[in-house]
């Protein structure tokens, strides 16, 4: 069996894992189950890859599957505002919407960012305190999260304490050679599958916890990050939040596997996982291109208005729930103009009323679309 760390004895009555040296020795994929499985995942990543360069508007697009992965990751977490809730905090500031929509829009805000940087500089421990800050700068949900910062004390995972956590992370001390290890991985070893390389980047990330918050949803968010690198994504359309989401317990058991030296059920787990989402990706990109056919052939009708009318339409595609306020935004039109075209689009069965019984501050939504990324 591989070593992946050791757990050793702590001043203060714990053990923490010590990580070897990083990738590790006799590393090995090779088995016919876990060769099966990269060959469909790359089969189908090169599938929705080629679907997602093909649609036009696909960066509109992208901002919805940001925002869908932003709520999955969070969730993981503990939060447990929605989609909806997430949309309608950046239509209008409201009341009534739950606390933890803010840990979901710093994670927005935290994807945007990494995106970003990555069109200027290559993934790096820099980058990912870039992210990182950008995530829990003035977050809510942790008092003292040092952002953009490693941890200079020992956390852990679950538990009250690191004695009786589910996991204990090295402490600082030995978490800034292994974080080292990581960052030579990303340019390293480049006979290792693409696929293979970040799911071991994810699990390793996670075994180190080199943040005092916040690391769940930045490693997340690496796997992403990496696979755009690599080119093995143009567009970032592919995220495994929602299927870690879904098998929650068993996505920690698989962590707690590759500590264990396990790395084949993990990779396995790992590549189910982006088999299953790529398909599910496939299908949304497929109705997607099915559905913005058919709108855009709907609002052509529409005379004199139709070239407000379209780009209207490509902003639904990042934001599916939208005031007058925000169509005048997209659309520069008056108060009066923006409140004809979204009576058009409720006569045209394009949005929808929200709350059909108030007169003001309506709240319309693009609801066909919005089902898709919420089913």
């Amino acid at each position: 069996m591989i070593t992946i760390g050791r757990y050793i004895q702590q001043k203060g009555n714990f053990k923490a894992f010590i990580p070897e040296p990083f990738p590790p020795k006799g590393l090995s994929y090779n088995n016919a189950q876990t060769i099966r499985l990269l060959s469909e995942a790359n089969l189908l990543v090169g599938k929705l890859d080629g679907i997602a360069k093909l649609l036009p508007d696909i960066n509109f697009f992208i901002f919805m599957y940001i925002k869908k992965e932003s709520v999955y990751s969070s969730q993981i977490e503990g939060t447990k505002a929605r989609l909806t809730d997430a949309l309608l905090a950046e239509v209008e500031k409201t009341t009534g919407l739950p606390d933890d929509v803010d840990d979901i829009l710093h994670y927005i805000n935290a994807i945007h960012e990494g995106l970003r940087q990555l069109e200027s500089l290559p993934l790096s421990l820099r980058v990912i305190k870039e992210v990182h800050r950008v995530l829990l700068s003035k977050a809510r949900s942790s008092t003292y999260p040092y952002p953009g910062e490693f941890k200079r004390s020992q956390n852990w995972v679950m538990g009250t304490s690191p004695a009786d956590a589910r996991f204990v992370p090295p402490p600082p001390k030995y978490m800034v050679s292994a974080m080292g290890d990581l960052e030579e991985f990303f340019y390293s070893n480049q006979d290792i599958p693409a696929l293979i390389k970040v799911a071991l980047i994810h699990s390793q990330f996670e075994t180190i916890h080199p943040f005092i918050d916040g690391n769940g949803r930045v490693g997340r968010l690496l796997v992403t990050l990496y696979l755009c690198q690599e080119k093995v994504l143009e567009k970032p359309v592919l995220y495994l939040s929602e299927y870690f989401r879904k098998h929650r317990e068993v996505y920690f058991a698989m962590l707690d596997e590759y500590r264990k030296g396990n790395i084949t059920e993990w990779l396995e787990f790992f590549l189910k996982g982006v088999i299953s989402i790529a398909k599910e990706a496939i299908e949304t990109l497929d109705r997607i291109i099915d559905l913005r056919e058919k709108d855009l052939h709907t609002v052509s009708t529409l005379g004199r208005a139709s070239r407000n009318a379209i780009v209207l339409l490509k902003n639904l595609y990042k934001l599916p729930m939208v005031n007058v306020r925000k169509i005048r935004e997209f659309t520069g039109l008056s108060r009066e103009a923006a409140n004809r075209l979204a009576k058009r689009f409720v006569e045209l069965g394009l949005l929808h009323r929200r709350e059909k019984e108030k007169k003001y501050a309506r709240i319309f939504v693009y609801k066909e679309y919005l089902d898709l990324f919420e089913k």
